[in-house]
C-alpha cells in the first residue's frame, strides 16, 4: 500500500480506525501493573497507549516499511511536529513488545469458547528462491525448508499458528524453514490449551496423538492417508477438509492484506514485534473491535 503515489484511503476512516484501537489499548494497558524503568518518563513526547496504536495501525493499514508508515504518521495523523522521530519511535515499539505480545494474548484467550481450533503452518520467505544460498540476513538462525503446497524450496522461516472456527490466531510458534509440523505444534497448542483440533495429514501419528490425548487431554483429528488400513468414513473426510479451510482463509488474508511474508526486519526482536503487531491487528478485525 506504501508503493502507491497516492494513498487513496479515507482519511476520516483512518482517524476513526486510530480512535478504535487508541481507546482499546489505553483500557487494557491500565490493566498491566508493571511499568518500564527510564528516565525522564515525565517527558516523553507520546504516551506507550499512542505508539501501540499507531504501530497496531500500521499493520492494519498493510505497511511493510517502517520509513514509509512514519512518514504517513508524520504527514497525516501527527502533523503539529508532535510526533517521535522515526528511529526512536522503532526503539519505543520494541520496546514495548511485551505489552503488544500481552495484550494479543488476552484476545487469543476468547477462542477457548469456540467449537474448534485448527492448526497448520505458514512459510515466511526471507528472499527470492534463487538467493537462498547466498542470503545473510538471519544467517545461522534461518535455514532452508520445502514449501509441499507450492512444491518449491525457500529460506526463511516457518510459522506454526492456531486458530479458531471463527479464523481468530491464538497460539504461535516461529520455527527454521526445516522444522517438521509436528515437532512444533505441541508448542502452539499448549499456550492456549483448547479441548479439539483439526490437523492436516502432516500430523498423522497414532501413538504421538494418544500421547497428546494422554498429557493434555487435547485431542487432534486428521484427514486419512490413501493406504491407511482403517480408514473412516467419507462423509467425515469431506467434513474435516471444509472446517480445515478456516485456516487457508486466515493465511490468505495475512499475506495479501496484512503482507506478512513482506516483514523488513533484520534483527529478531524486530521480526518479533512486527509479527506480534500485524496477528494483533488481524485479531482486532476478526473480533470487529477496529474497522478493516
Amino acid at each position: 500500500m506504501q508503493e502507491h503515489f497516492h494513498f487513496t484511503a479515507d482519511r476520516a476512516k483512518i482517524q476513526k480506525q486510530y480512535a478504535a484501537i487508541f481507546f482499546f489499548v489505553s483500557a487494557q494497558l491500565s490493566l498491566i501493573q508493571t511499568h518500564l524503568q527510564r528516565r525522564n518518563r515525565h517527558l516523553v513526547k507520546q504516551e506507550d497507549s499512542v505508539i501501540i496504536a499507531i504501530h497496531i495501525l500500521g499493520k492494519l493499514l498493510g505497511f511493510s516499511s517502517e520509513r514509509a508508515w512514519h512518514r504517513f504518521v508524520t504527514g497525516n495523523l501527527f502533523t503539529n511536529g508532535q510526533f517521535l522521530e522515526r528511529s526512536r519511535y522503532n526503539r519505543r515499539c520494541r520496546a514495548l513488545r511485551f505489552a503488544i505480545k500481552w495484550i494479543r494474548h488476552e484476545l487469543a484467550k476468547r477462542g477457548q469458547h469456540h467449537a474448534y481450533a485448527v492448526v497448520d503452518s505458514l512459510p515466511l520467505p526471507l528472499c527470492h528462491a534463487a538467493r537462498m544460498h547466498r542470503v545473510k540476513r538471519f544467517q545461522g538462525i534461518a535455514d532452508i525448508g520445502y514449501c509441499a503446497s507450492k512444491k518449491q524450496w525457500y529460506d526463511g522461516w516457518k510459522l506454526h499458528l492456531q486458530v479458531t472456527d471463527q479464523g481468530l490466531p491464538m497460539g504461535y510458534v516461529v520455527t527454521e524453514a526445516s522444522c517438521h509440523d509436528r515437532i512444533a505444534v505441541e508448542s502452539v497448542i499448549i499456550q492456549i490449551p483448547h479441548p479439539f483440533h483439526l490437523g492436516d495429514k502432516g500430523f498423522i501419528s497414532r501413538d504421538w496423538q494418544k500421547r497428546l490425548y494422554e498429557e493434555y487431554q487435547m485431542a487432534l483429528w486428521t484427514p486419512s492417508r490413501k493406504n491407511q488400513k482403517h480408514r473412516p468414513s467419507g462423509a467425515w473426510e469431506k467434513w474435516i477438509q471444509q472446517k480445515r479451510k478456516v485456516i487457508e482463509t486466515v493465511f490468505s488474508g495475512l499475506v495479501d492484506q496484512y503482507r506478512i511474508t513482506e516483514i523488513r526486519a533484520n534483527s529478531v526482536i524486530g521480526f518479533e514485534v512486527a509479527l506480534d503487531g500485524i496477528l494483533l491487528a488481524y485479531s482486532l478485525a476478526t473480533l470487529g473491535l477496529v474497522e478493516f
